[in-house]
């Protein structure tokens, strides 16, 4: 097993804290999220420095608690009021843009694998097709916000595609990783993402993105929703 360069490990360093700067931006600078989310990075950054997710023989399996937490907490934002209303105050336009992040963190991943740290079919060699929503994010802005192209009807259709993308990758994370539920990679198990500062793909990035694409999807539809009944309001 090789250790990823420097370079790598500070340019995934500037990644996440861009997708966090990001997100904060997105919620109108909210003094709350920033707050949550930097204490979270920096809980996660001294837990995964001290190679606690790196254990792989323990009950329940560290990698659960590395990937779950922000996985859980992202969903459930959808069945607390709270946490309805917060999504819906999320801008959708700085959301759209926040997933050009997914570019550079597929480069980076491709460079993680190279260093024999996590299965080539977690790049976009192998199964990863993830890029593909950061290489479409900026053309969906310019098309739905700027030219006013397209409407509400493909932007949800975006989102609910690479909403797909995010989840095939997660799912083959989650399979490939060194845990009683491995179905995949045993040659080269996804080992790089408990590393620090890789233990923040799972446990902050990826649920950033997550809550991005749900948060998005939910406005959109409530958008479509109220349109409808306004025509149809009209139409009476």
């Amino acid at each position: 097993m090789n250790n990823p360069s420097i370079i790598i490990s500070i340019l995934f360093v500037v990644i996440t804290l861009l997708t966090v700067w990001q997100f904060y931006n997105a919620s109108h600078k909210s003094k709350t999220v920033i707050v949550c989310l930097s204490v979270w990075l920096i809980l996660q950054a001294i837990i995964g420095s001290t190679g606690f997710y790196q254990v792989v023989r323990s009950v329940p399996p560290r990698f659960v608690l590395l990937i779950g937490p922000g996985l859980i907490l992202s969903v459930l934002l959808l069945f607390t009021k709270r946490g309805r209303n917060f999504m819906d105050t999320l801008n959708i336009q700085k959301l759209t843009l926040l997933h050009v992040v997914r570019i550079p963190v597929e480069i980076t991943l491709y460079f993680v694998y190279t260093a024999n740290l996590i299965p080539l079919l977690m790049t976009f060699e192998g199964n990863n097709y993830d890029i593909i929503s950061g290489l479409t994010a900026p053309v969906i802005y310019y098309f739905v916000f700027v030219r006013k192209k397209i409407g509400i009807t493909a932007l949800l259709f975006w989102n609910f595609v690479c909403l797909g993308l995010l989840i095939n990758i997660l799912v083959i994370a989650i399979l490939s990783a060194q845990t009683p539920f491995q179905t995949l990679a045993f040659d080269q198990p996804n080992i790089g993402v408990t590393i620090f500062p890789f233990v923040w793909l799972p446990s902050v990035v990826v649920p950033i993105v997550l809550v991005s694409h749900l948060a998005a999807i939910r406005q959109l539809i409530k958008n479509r929703n109220m349109a409808v009944t306004a025509v149809m309001n009209r139409s009476i």
